[in-house]
């Protein structure tokens, strides 16, 4: 096939040999199977996307860091230059995610590199050699379907170890391989510690997988292993093997809202001391 202009420094490179087919197209990328040396392999060439696109991610991009005070001023002012740096900002959370993952254990594309834009990384593939499929494209036995769900489950933790959320976790970003799942698409992780958002993306995560699991296994749908997680991450307890139980008891009294939007007002107080200190330090450099 004619070379994507996007992947013809790789080859001019060495990076890699050959372009066989196109993967998969979406809004943020491009994937190709591509050949490196005699390996098998797949490059995502990120496309360059608008200010809309930025808007739909700010929940993602709390609490991620950028490189110096110049590029957090340009991108707070929305500058040309800020929305550069916060487009590169986005791309390099997935390298940065994976490199992190992978070395923790999670059971995710193994990386290659970060070259000019694109990702290269393990091609997913069945027990023929072709394409892996999607989680939500199989059909499961009851007994695999909990497997599969533990197996997740623990994934989740182990990334939850490192101070990582998937964000959008879903049938749509796990593929399935000869020896079982594998979580793709990190460009949202959000960081555990550093998003107020945190604690509701993980659970999301979690539940969209019981949920579709639970299609073939019916009783994965009392489980609540996000909360049981969370719980234990907020206490600092919680352990790449952490035995889970899947149960959680919830509390049942009346919500003190007084004390909730007192709280809410001493958070608002102290982000905003935060601002004015990192805006002061920004205007000393």
């Amino acid at each position: 096939m004619k070379t994507p202009s996007g992947l013809q420094p790789l080859i001019d490179d060495g990076v890699i040999d050959e372009v066989i087919r196109p993967l998969k197209s979406g809004k943020e990328a491009a994937v190709y199977v591509v050949r490196s040396g005699d390996a098998i392999r797949c490059a995502k060439v990120y496309k360059d996307l608008g200010q809309r696109s930025f808007q739909a991610r700010v929940q993602y991009q709390e609490g991620r860091k950028v490189r110096g005070s110049r590029q957090t001023r340009a991108i707070g002012k929305a500058t040309k230059f800020g929305r550069k740096e916060q487009e590169a900002a986005w791309k390099n959370t997935e390298v940065d995610a994976l490199y992190a993952l992978s070395a923790a254990g999670v059971r995710v594309p193994r990386p290659y590199g970060y070259f000019n834009g694109v990702l290269v990384m393990e091609l997913i593939t069945d027990d023929t050699g072709h394409s892996a499929p999607r989680l939500g494209e199989v059909a499961l036995e009851p007994a695999q379907a909990r497997e599969y769900f533990a197996f997740l489950v623990r994934q989740v933790v182990r990334m939850l170890c490192v101070g990582t959320i998937h964000g959008d976790l879903s049938e749509y970003n796990v593929l399935v391989g000869p020896d079982g799942p594998v979580i793709i698409d990190l460009p949202q992780a959000v960081s555990a510690a550093g998003n107020n958002n945190a604690r509701s993306m993980l659970l999301r995560d979690v539940n969209n997988i019981r949920d579709t699991l639970a299609r073939f296994a019916p009783e994965l749908s009392q489980l609540h292993y996000g909360e049981e997680m969370w719980a234990l991450f907020e206490k600092g307890e919680l352990l790449p093997e952490s035995p889970l139980t899947g149960k959680f008891k919830f509390a049942t009294g009346d919500a003190d809202v007084g004390a909730v939007l007192m709280s809410i007002e001493d958070a608002r107080q102290e982000a905003q001391i935060r601002e004015q200190g990192r805006q002061a330090a920004a205007e000393a450099d």
